[in-house]
């Protein structure tokens, strides 16, 4: 028996490859699908199933992609409607790879379809739970990305996710192993640990959600407590998930098309393409593209992208680290945006050495900032979480989380100098780059963001308890 996690950290998503007597699953794969076929093909084993948790709102998943090129069977929980050839499994249905035995647990909460999978070994015994978004290791899924479906409420679906935890999930024993969908970092739960494998018992000592003596009313309240508002990316993601997509070889090469500066620029002009900048938030405030915006693809890319892009059909032309243009291609893809025309061939070298108009980000020091406030009663602007924020800020600070960014625009002055931060400096330059486009061209970034600050005499408050944050 062979069990392996496969851990996308800029996902903070976790797939699986199961593999016993030549025969082999996979769950919750990615969009590129490559890695496991090669995966199997290591053990000479044949893809027999494709078990989905769920229908995913943060990633686009592999399993059309990897059923059309291994023929093996895309299974979904009770519930789940598909546009494409899908098993849909009744609750405690049993598959079996090689000598092992995966049952099918229905646990609705996180969506109406949410089902885990039981693994055992040859023996029989309950060896592991792939879990989904039904339980992660300090938290459970979030229960209010299904409600258009019927009259359900977030209360209703955190109802049926108290029953699934505790009718299918604590029943087993403490020595199963708990492998989640995901870790820390992703939206779909609240404060997920950045442990990625775990155990029944361990979750029953130190999960909130998984208090023995919790009545439902108490469990609704605190999953439900302190939600803000899911990526706007999400539906889409379940969409695509539910009705099909593209196959990711045709996104790649239709967009590792590379474009020389004229071409670039004509392209630019006549799609109306967002221009999309990956590199290091370093060399990007030295030197950009005027109107480009800047998501590094060397921090949380993919979740930014789906959070700050409103549309995945956006048409977009990218600046990228040479070398790293199909990385980012793919890594697109992962959350549904496959409209990339193309990139600047010689990435923003190119640009600058034709002779083309170029931007750049103005930034100061966190000792030039303390002099600001002190001097001049500097206005500051923390793009943090309000989680963060709520924890410690620069006094009269104003938290405009980079998330919602668009519904702040109004609070930025347009001729007066501000400044703008996160916690180490690659939020802010999203933000700042944003705030260019728009034409607001008064801010500046603090160089190192919020860790800087602390380090200086600047100072700082706390706020609102987190827990109170809606």
């Amino acid at each position: 028996m062979k069990v392996e996690q496969i851990y996308t950290g800029c996902l903070a998503q976790g797939a699986y490859y199961i593999e016993s007597n030549g025969e082999a699953a996979i769950i919750d794969p990615l969009r590129e699908v490559t890695p496991y076929m090669d995966r199997a093909l290591k053990d000479n084993a044949k893809i027999k199933y494709i078990f989905e948790t769920h229908f995913h709102a943060d990633f686009v998943s592999g399993h059309v992609t990897l059923a059309e090129k291994t023929a093996a069977t895309i299974v979904f929980g009770p519930n789940a409607v598909t546009n494409f050839n899908a098993h849909i499994a009744k609750d405690n249905e049993v598959f079996t790879i090689g000598d092992l035995t995966i049952i099918a647990l229905h646990t609705p909460g996180h969506t109406m379809e949410s089902t885990s999978y039981l693994l055992k070994d040859k023996n029989g015994k309950d060896y592991a739970l792939f879990s989904g978004d039904t339980l992660f290791l300090g938290d459970v899924g979030r229960p209010d990305l299904a409600q258009k479906i019927g009259e359900l409420t977030e209360a209703d679906l955190a109802g049926f996710l108290f029953d699934s935890l505790r009718t299918k999930i604590m029943t087993l024993a403490d020595d199963v192993i708990v492998y989640p969908a995901h870790g820390a970092g992703s939206a779909c739960g609240k404060n997920l640990s950045s442990e990625t494998v775990g155990s029944i018992g361990e979750q029953k000592k130190t999960n909130y959600a998984l208090r023995a003596d919790m009545s439902k009313e108490e469990f609704i309240e605190e999953v439900t407590d302190g939600l803000l508002p899911p990526p706007a990316y999400f539906p889409l993601n379940v969409k695509l998930n539910k009705e099909g997509y593209q196959d990711i070889d045709q996104v790649i090469s239709k967009g590792t098309h590379a474009f020389s500066v004229e071409d670039f620029e004509k392209v630019a002009n006549e799609t109306d393409a967002l221009i999309l900048d990956v590199r290091h938030q370093s060399e990007f405030k030295k030197g950009f593209i005027p109107r480009s915006i800047f998501i590094g693809i060397d921090g949380g890319f993919a979740p930014w992208v789906g959070a700050l892009i409103k549309d995945i059909e956006q048409p977009i032309l990218l600046i990228a680290p040479e070398g790293r243009e199909e990385e980012v291609i793919i890594r697109l893809s992962r959350v549904g945006f496959d409209n990339t025309l193309g990139y600047l061939k010689g990435s923003f070298n190119a640009w600058q050495s034709s002779g083309k108009e170029v931007d750049s980000i103005a930034s100061i020091s966190a000792s030039t900032l303390e002099k600001e406030i002190n001097q001049n009663n500097a206005l500051v602007f923390d793009t943090r979480k309000p989680g963060e924020f709520a924890s410690e800020h620069v006094l009269k600070a104003e938290n405009t989380p980079l998330d919602y960014l668009n519904s702040h625009i109004g609070k930025f002055p347009v001729k007066q100098d501000f400044y703008v931060h996160c916690a180490s400096g690659y939020r802010s330059v999203i933000a700042s780059s944003i705030l260019k486009a728009r034409g607001i061209h008064s801010v500046v970034d603090v160089l190192g963001g919020f860790k800087a600050i602390k380090e200086t005499e600047i100072r700082t408050t706390e706020a609102v308890c987190p827990s109170t944050l809606k």
